[in-house]
């Protein structure tokens, strides 16, 4: 069961990182045409579900972990800052016709490199995993 829920966690942060990718592109000044944007959703999505559904199952069925380890509840808080920052950034980075770039607000684009801090943060976490 470990190395199952293991691989779905690992799963959903690649799922995760690859949309935050495509946001990096789009704010950088890459079009952003509807098929794609849908494709980042999805991934931003799938993998933050995932990312938080595995996360603490794999913490409730390991042992040697436990939900309220610091490392645990940093990787929670992590999570939120996370997602909240997404919400912003998606709600400002809209289709543009033809290959226009985007023009991105300047606090969206802040929101969007504290995500990508936050993301870099919580693979740091999970991979060391402090105090643990």
């Amino acid at each position: 069961m470990y190395h199952a829920l293991l691989f779905l966690h690992v799963l959903s942060a690649f799922l995760l990182v690859a949309g935050v990718v495509i946001y990096t592109a789009f704010v950088l000044g890459s079009p952003v045409n509807r098929g794609v944007r849908l494709v980042a959703e999805i991934l931003w999505g799938v993998g933050g579900l995932g990312v938080i559904v595995f996360g603490i199952w794999l913490a409730l069925n390991r042992p040697a972990y436990e939900i309220w380890d610091g490392w645990v509840i940093a990787a929670l808080v992590l999570w939120v800052l996370m997602m909240g920052s997404g919400t912003q950034v998606s709600k400002h980075v809209q289709p543009t016709e033809g290959d226009a770039a985007p023009q991105i607000e300047r606090r969206a684009k802040f929101a969007h490199w504290m995500r990508v801090a936050y993301v870099v943060l919580l693979l740091i976490d999970m991979v060391w995993k402090p105090g643990a």
